[in-house]
């Protein structure tokens, strides 16, 4: 199985939406959508954060909520701070009428969290591969407070290194970790299989050759011309 480093996977996201010219929003949508496909149940609750990662959680909270399940979405950020892509899928997710909780404070945070418990699924959507340092602040709050429920990760789970597979400071443990394109290199790391549970690696549509450097340096004149052309 390949594996990258979370720089490497950040380079062939960029080839893949900036010069291959597939949207953002479309990559987001395959990867709520492959999260969404392992669960077939309510309620559920999914705890986002304010970047892409959390963008992939509102993602399937849409996709919950037209399927007729009970979703509540707790948000560790304030809505005004959710721009891009991620921005796109909470506005749509609201504008159905979706229940969104905003907590910006640890003691909340951790309240909004655990109000979660009777969920028959979690989706943690809060960090994604560009961790560095030690989660502090209302994100320690929601892991530190996580209940035990059925957990779904959302790319990695919550506060661990995507390059070595270290715990920053504490990390959600899931039962399912639906992971994008490629594994990640920190995933082979000892206990990280504890964290990531049943690891499963998705086709969101990127090509597997914005991840190899000699595949994509001999695709790129072709990718190149393309773009005069149009």
């Amino acid at each position: 199985m390949k594996t990258l480093t979370a720089a490497q996977m950040r380079e062939a996201d960029r080839r893949c939406i900036q010069e291959i010219g597939i949207p953002g929003v479309v990559l987001m949508n395959n990867a709520g959508t492959a999260i969404f496909n392992q669960i077939n149940r309510g309620p559920v609750g999914i705890v986002c954060g304010k970047g892409n990662n959390g963008g992939d959680g509102f993602v399937v909270a849409r996709l919950a909520l037209l399927a007729g399940l009970e979703t509540r979405v707790v948000l560790v950020a304030r809505p005004e701070e959710i721009g891009g892509d991620a921005g796109v899928f909470m506005n749509v997710y609201r504008n159905l009428a979706g229940t969104l909780e905003s907590v910006t404070e640890e003691v909340e945070t951790a309240a909004a969290v655990g109000r979660l418990s009777d969920c028959a699924v979690l989706v943690d959507a809060l960090l994604g591969t560009g961790i560095k340092g030690e989660v502090r602040g209302p994100i320690r709050a929601a892991i530190d407070a996580w209940p035990e429920v059925y957990t779904i990760a959302v790319d990695l789970p919550s506060g661990m290194n995507a390059d070595t597979g270290e715990v920053c400071g504490a990390c959600v443990r899931a039962d399912v970790t639906v992971t994008f394109a490629f594994s990640k290199q920190g995933f082979l790391a000892p206990g990280a299989r504890d964290l990531l549970g049943d690891l499963i690696v998705a086709d969101i549509g990127i090509p597997d050759w914005c991840a190899d450097d000699a595949a994509w340096a001999a695709k790129k004149p072709a990718v190149d011309a393309y773009q005069v052309i149009d």
